[in-house]
């Protein structure tokens, strides 16, 4: 295990927790984004119960930059309360190159990314995938489902990259790494489509989120997970981490997963976090867990995670 090279120990590494966990929407039909400082300091205290300090900010809860300042302040005043820092944003289904929506959704990132350097954040995390299709939405898992697909347009691809360099542009200037998170039937959907991507873009703080449990729970043939893990982990700059059980035929013909802990899927944690120290990985992880509590089994996952990392001098 590296222990010289590596930037944290495992007592101190930065690990962050997603918020799949709590509603986006209360019961009182009040939006998360909108609601009272009691319920986000209910939520902060369910993150701070289960032992994380910090949580990564998906604008699919709250949109930091469509907060009032007054609002921002009050949020971050009540995590700071609670022990709790939020090192980074993850700006989902808000493609730049959705179609007819190219410039809002570009606007909208770049609005993001200047509210994630205002709110003192390390990180502006990103994709190409686009909102569920009904069928996802009627899905018992969104995974399961025909989702959007990115054209194989070279027009349309350059559109990608040059429309991604700009947001890495502002993202650097403004002190922020940006991670964009790999993702099925998008051009971040195989490894070899992420790395000619970000390699395009050509920026020093754009890299890859090599969210490989992404591909592994579809349900359909796959590329293998080390090979996918081996082209990706040198471009890897934020990571979100989470595993699935998966069962398939020889022949291809079916495929079935399942959400699990990181210890006991398919993906071997101990190889490649293992793999991703040696190359010089020193981001952020966020562990990520889709169905039942999902707060719960993050906080297992991070206890599991940070048996992996390098131990601190005695």
């Amino acid at each position: 295990m590296p222990t010289t090279t590596s930037p944290f120990t495992a007592e101190t590494w930065p690990i962050a927790t997603c918020l799949h966990g709590i509603p986006t929407v209360g019961r009182d039909g009040v939006a998360l984004h909108d609601a009272s400082s009691e319920t986000w300091d209910d939520m902060l205290a369910q993150v701070q119960d289960v032992g994380f300090s910090m949580i990564e900010l998906a604008d699919s809860h709250i949109r930091p930059a469509d907060l009032e300042p007054s609002r921002r302040d009050e949020l971050l005043s009540i995590a700071a309360a609670r022990g709790i820092r939020i090192p980074s944003v993850h700006l989902q289904r808000q493609s730049v190159i959705m179609p007819g929506h190219e410039e809002r959704n570009l606007a909208y990132a770049h609005r993001t990314i200047d509210a994630a350097a205002e709110w003192g954040m390390q990180v502006f995390s990103t994709g190409l995938h686009q909102p569920f299709s009904e069928a996802q939405r009627r899905a018992l898992w969104f995974w399961t489902a025909e989702g959007p697909k990115d054209p194989d347009d070279p027009e349309v691809w350059d559109a990608a990259v040059t429309r991604l360099r700009e947001l890495g542009r502002h993202a650097a200037d403004v002190g922020l790494r940006m991670s964009l998170e790999m993702y099925e039937d998008t051009y971040l959907g195989t490894a070899d489509s992420a790395v000619r991507l970000v390699e395009e873009i050509g920026l020093d703080n754009v890299g890859l989120n090599p969210d490989i449990a992404n591909l592994i729970r579809l349900h359909r043939p796959i590329e293998d997970w080390r090979e996918m893990h081996a082209k990706t982990l040198p471009y890897a700059n934020y990571w979100h981490v989470k595993n699935y059980t998966r069962d398939e035929s020889a022949d291809g013909s079916w495929a079935t997963s399942v959400p699990c802990s990181m210890e006991a899927g398919l993906i071997n944690y101990r190889e490649v976090v293992r793999d991703a120290l040696a190359l010089g990985f020193d981001g952020i992880f966020l562990m990520e867990h889709y169905g039942g509590d999902s707060l719960g089994n993050c906080s297992t996952n991070q206890r599991y995670l940070r048996s992996l990392l390098p131990k601190g001098l005695a």
